[in-house]
């Protein structure tokens, strides 16, 4: 070999050098640069948390209805109930802004179109949601409504107050870093490593599932001779997801 062909091969054997040094540490379960000490090791879990407890808050939603031969007659018979409704819900000692509008419709009768001999109506729908903070006292608040001109109950929504979904939250999000550990101790068992802090953290999918009941019903009062609204809770459910990086070493 001549001397014009040395360079060349020296070249060849340092990019053959660098490619060798720029595979090692990809090996293993996340590893990263190499260093002095060897390569840093990462593990990655995603893990569910939940917690679930008993409502102390309750949205209940009730309708008043009304069905005219014109839309004018409608909205004035849906404003006096508006009143009567209002007055017996504040009477009983829901707050004022705990009572709102949730939907309010007037229209054309479905059907009306098809059957033009027939006289047209209206029907027109005020639809409330009524906040109440006593979960107990759901079915007395149902019962002032219907008997102030409600026409039905759309149906009951059981959720939380701020302070206990933020401390239903914690519980959730503490299960779900006691899983993520647990997760994370088992694949670093199997790789022959050992978990040794905690890299970085992150939250997703924070849910709050509020328990719904579109079944009331009424119960007799022995006392009274009167029946009273029953209403049957469930717990309501937070779940969240975490994403944690656990830093790792060889075992």
């Amino acid at each position: 070999m001549n001397r014009s062909q040395r360079p060349i091969v020296g070249v060849l054997g340092l990019v053959l050098l660098v490619l060798v040094a720029g595979c090692s540490g990809a090996t293993g379960v996340g590893a990263d640069a190499t260093g002095t000490d060897g390569p840093e090791r990462s593990i990655e879990v995603a893990a569910d948390g939940e917690a679930s407890a008993e409502p102390d808050r309750a949205t209940v939603l009730v309708a008043v209805e009304s069905t005219a031969a014109d839309p004018q007659t409608v909205r004035t018979e849906l404003a006096e109930s508006d009143g009567e409704l209002r007055t017996a819900l504040y009477d009983w000692g829901v707050a004022e802004e705990d009572v709102r509008t949730e939907r309010y419709d007037i229209r054309e009768a479905r059907g009306a179109r098809d059957t033009p001999d027939e006289p047209t109506e209206y029907t027109g729908i005020h639809l409330y949601a009524v906040e109440v903070d006593d979960v107990d006292a759901v079915g007395e608040v149902i019962d002032v409504a219907v008997g102030a001109g409600a026409d039905r109950v759309e149906r009951i929504r059981f959720g939380l107050s701020d302070e206990r979904a933020d401390d239903l939250r914690e519980q959730a999000l503490t299960d779900a870093m006691g899983t993520a550990r647990a997760e994370a101790d088992t694949l670093a068992a199997n790789a022959d490593l050992e978990v040794t802090g905690v890299r970085t953290v992150s939250t997703t999918n924070v849910r709050t599932a509020p328990y719904t009941n579109t079944a009331v019903r009424a119960e007799g009062d022995a006392a009274t001779e009167s029946a009273r609204t029953g209403i049957q809770t469930g717990d309501v459910d937070v779940t969240v997801t975490v994403r944690v990086v656990f830093d790792a070493q060889q075992a």
